[in-house]
């Protein structure tokens, strides 16, 4: 679907561990960021979307999170649409947001996420991973990871799979080892991805982390299964961020100079597909936005993608064909996805370093996209940035992604 919708203001907190903080708190101040940014009262807000995963688990404020939290801001009567889709929730909300804008239900639309995913009960925490799956397939998946495993020369304790670590990490170790087994992928590789990200996140005073990594601290650093240590993971964070979402007209109206251009948003969900058709969910959601946008890879200037291990962000660069089928890990290694490089990835510091609170995450990779291509990322802004990419997953079942949200955006300047 064409689009006709533009992002007006974008704010969000920064990532972090915040025990002493409630879900409300940090989404009015990501949301109340948004609308000064976009020289706004709450009360022009005809809709809202609000993406959240973990709370009905971790604080049990289930079924209307969205409007508790806006209503503790004086909002109410106006639609609020509740969003779970993993850890692709805020994406989801901000590109359902743009289609009704798009379609003409509404001209002023607020979309967020947020999450608190940081609990004394660290059960409970891996409890909302491990519901990202098919739990009625849990010991399945288990066994499947498990014989992978064993068939690349790694006997692993599934044990902790789910008790003392999220079951994904086991879920990215096998897509790991598969890569190293088929394209020479190396560990040093998988570290430079840790790295690079780290110096992006320490440019970015929104991000969890901010210490600067070497690969060799990243191979040093604890290890959790190999081949990732404890940098090659995503962290657990708490935060949020919040996008005003205008329509063309409305923007006109108001005569907003500072808009960021939605070029595309799309939403699909994963297949059942043979390993030898490279029809992988990713590659041909990619294709599916390029093509909707009228563009190809090589025009884009920055991109955000779903960096939850280091072998994720190698994947994507090829599945979003950033680079060809196995050249990811030789992409990171030659400095073409860092700051300067042909294609900055996850100039934030990516869920790596900025942090991944889940159901924020979708829509902090769009805030730092419209700070990029507005000029005003600072340290880390990518020169001359005018076309940019956001990439967010969540969820498995099968082989693949769950859900998946793409993203396109462009300068209005």
């Amino acid at each position: 679907m064409k689009q006709n919708a533009c992002i007006a203001g974008a704010a969000m907190t920064r990532f972090g561990k915040y025990l002493d903080r409630s879900l409300k708190s940090l989404a009015h101040e990501a949301i109340r960021g948004a609308l000064r940014d976009a020289r706004m009262d709450a009360s022009a807000l005809q809709a809202a979307w609000v993406g959240n995963a973990g709370a009905g688990v971790l604080s049990g404020q289930v079924c209307v999170p969205g409007q508790v939290i806006l209503r503790d801001m004086g909002i109410g009567g106006i639609p609020v649409i509740n969003v779970e889709n993993a850890c692709a929730s805020s994406a989801t909300a901000f590109q359902q947001a743009c289609s009704m804008v798009s379609l003409g239900a509404h001209d002023i639309v607020l979309a967020c996420g947020v999450e608190k995913l940081y609990s004394e009960d660290k059960q409970k925490v891996f409890s909302v991973f491990s519901g990202g799956i098919d739990i009625e397939k849990n010991d399945q998946l288990l066994a499947e990871i498990e014989d992978k495993l064993a068939r690349s020369g790694l006997n692993a304790d599934m044990g902790g799979a789910g008790k003392n670590r999220s079951l994904f990490v086991d879920i990215y170790v096998s897509w790991a080892l598969d890569h190293m087994n088929r394209y020479g992928t190396t560990r040093e590789q998988l570290a430079a991805v840790s790295a690079k990200n780290s110096l992006h996140g320490s440019l970015n005073p929104c991000a969890q982390y901010r210490d600067v990594l070497t690969v060799e601290d990243v191979l040093s650093a604890r290890e959790v299964v190999w081949p990732f240590t404890l940098p090659m993971c995503s962290p657990i964070g708490d935060g949020a961020a919040a996008l005003i979402i205008v329509s063309e007209k409305k923007a006109r109206e108001l005569g907003m100079k500072r808009m960021v251009k939605v070029e595309a948003a799309s939403l699909s969900s994963g297949y059942d597909y043979d390993d030898d058709t490279h029809n992988e969910p990713p590659r041909t959601g990619a294709a599916v936005i390029y093509d909707e946008a009228s563009i190809g890879p090589d025009e884009l200037d920055c991109v955000e993608l779903h960096d939850a291990s280091a072998i994720s962000e190698i994947m994507y660069y090829e599945y979003l064909g950033l680079c060809a089928d196995g050249a990811g890990g030789e992409f990171v290694e030659a400095g073409h996805s860092a700051l300067g490089g042909k294609l900055p990835v996850n100039t934030s510091g990516g869920l790596m370093r900025k942090g991944h609170p889940v159901g924020a995450t979708g829509a902090a990779q769009l805030v730092e996209l419209v700070w990029q291509l507005r000029g005003e990322a600072s340290a880390r802004q990518v020169e001359n940035a005018r076309l940019a990419l956001a990439e967010n997953g969540g969820g498995y079942i099968g082989r693949d992604v769950a859900a998946l949200a793409l993203t396109i955006l462009k300068s209005a300047a």
